[in-house]
Parts: C-alpha cells; structure tokens; sequence
C-alpha cells in the first residue's frame, strides 16, 4: 500500500516518528507521501523525507486553511525551492469555502499561482477542497495540468468525474471505515477501480477503531479493508490497483523500484 497523504512532519509526531514509520512499514505501507502546509515547514519535510530511505516522499505547498502564515513572497520561495529540490508534487493547495467568512480571494490568489507553478514545472498537485470543489474544477480545466490527486475527496459523483477526466485520483481515508459515511461508502462503490488512492491525512481524520485518538500511517490498511468491504475485488486486487493508481499519477516508478 501506498499513503498519498500523511502529515508525518507534524508534532503530533515529534515523540515516536521513527517507531511510527517501522510500524506502518511492517503493517504493509510501501511508501508515505508528506505534504507541506506552510513555508516554514518545507525544509522539514524534505529533511524526513531524506532521512528515510527512500520510504517517504515530500509534496511542497501553501495550504489555503494557514492563510494567515502565507506571505505573497511564498510563492518566489516555492519556485526557488522547485528549481533547487524537486518534490514528488506541488502541495497540499486548494480552496476550503466550509467557513463562511473565509478570505476567499487570497485563497485563490495562492491556489492559482500555485497551479502555474504546477504546469511550469510539470508536477502534480494534492488538492484540499472543501464546498468548492465546482470552482476549483472550474479552475482545472483551464490550468493544463498533469493531474493530481484530489485529496479526501468528498464531492458528488458527477464531481469524481469531472476530476477523472482533468488526470486525477481521488483519495479515501478514515472515513471510509464509518459506518455513518453512507454517502463516501456510495463514492467508493460505484467509482471505477482506476479512480481510487489511499491515504490516513494522520494525525487527523483517523479510523473508526480509534477514534478520538491520533491518526497514523499504520492504520492505512484498515482504510483498504474498508474499500474491500464496499466493492467486488480482494483486499489483494485492491491494494495492489491503488498503489499502482497513486505510483502512475505521482511517477514514482523508479523512485520506488527498489521498494518493490
């Protein structure tokens, strides 16, 4: 398996990060995707990234809930850090509307320089949309990008689709192991085997067996075994079609061909 999405750098897991990655290695998580939220906490992201073996790979953005932490100058940064250390993607960016009194033209200022970046220099993006995902397809379709994955994707069916057609994966987490996500369960059933990741978003967002306790990577397979529980193919089947799924959007092939 393979997490598309798991914010290792945070300080949730500042006291046991390296135990937490021998666990989730030895409960079967090939590889783990770090997204950066802010500027200050890129070079962290790298640094993990680095130090683990080729286990962990860094996604670099602005993410549009830290509005506050961004400055305009961000954005010179984050090209000069594409230039110098290439990250996997360009990410974790997007549009979250859920608070009606959001600034929404400064998240979409970041969101679209974000996006030319994308295409300038040829990455994929890890998308956070929250009651925005029509204008953020919107967007998509005139940005010319090579896809991405729309992270905790939980939009309409017709959305997925419109998704699917731009070059993107959806990504499907803890919630997915709620009984109550009825709507999610649907999603999850009826999209097409070539449309699915997987991911935790640990710390947060966690799996029914533990909730109201820190998320981690480890518990990915509980999230697979959800999968499982809604459609027709095998834990196997499915394990091994979204890490394909997530290792052709995000072009890991060599990267993790030692892995494999």
């Amino acid at each position: 398996m393979l997490d598309t999405h798991c914010h290792l750098d945070f300080s949730a897991f500042d006291q046991d990060r390296t135990e937490v990655l021998a666990r989730a290695r030895a409960s079967g998580v090939l590889a783990i995707l770090i997204p950066g939220v802010i500027s200050a906490t890129w070079q962290g992201v790298l640094d993990l990234c680095q130090r683990s073996h080729g286990s962990c790979f860094p996604a670099l953005g602005l993410h549009p809930l830290f509005i506050t932490a961004h400055q305009p100058a961000d954005i010179d940064r984050l090209r000069e850090r594409l230039r110098q250390q290439p990250p996997i993607a360009i990410g974790e960016i997007g549009l979250d509307f859920a608070d009606r009194d959001c600034d929404r033209d400064t998240q979409r200022w970041y969101f679209t320089r974000q996006l030319i970046l994308a295409r300038e220099f040829n990455l994929p993006v890890l998308l956070h949309v929250r009651k925005a995902h029509d204008e953020v397809i919107q967007v998509l379709r005139t940005a010319q990008l090579r896809g991405g994955i729309a992270h905790a994707f939980n939009g309409s069916l017709q959305q997925a689709q419109a998704y699917l057609a731009l070059g993107f994966k959806l990504g499907f987490g803890g919630m997915l192991t709620f009984g109550r996500s009825r709507k999610l369960r649907h999603l999850a059933r009826e999209l097409p085997l070539e449309a699915l990741v997987l991911e935790t978003d640990a710390p947060d967002m966690t799996v029914a067996s533990h909730q109201g306790q820190r998320n981690s990577p480890e518990y990915l397979p509980e999230v697979l075994a959800a999968l499982a529980g809604v459609r027709t193919e095998s834990l196997d089947e499915l394990a091994k079609a979204t890490t394909a799924n997530a290792i052709s959007v995000l072009q890991l092939d060599r990267s993790l061909a030692s892995l494999l």
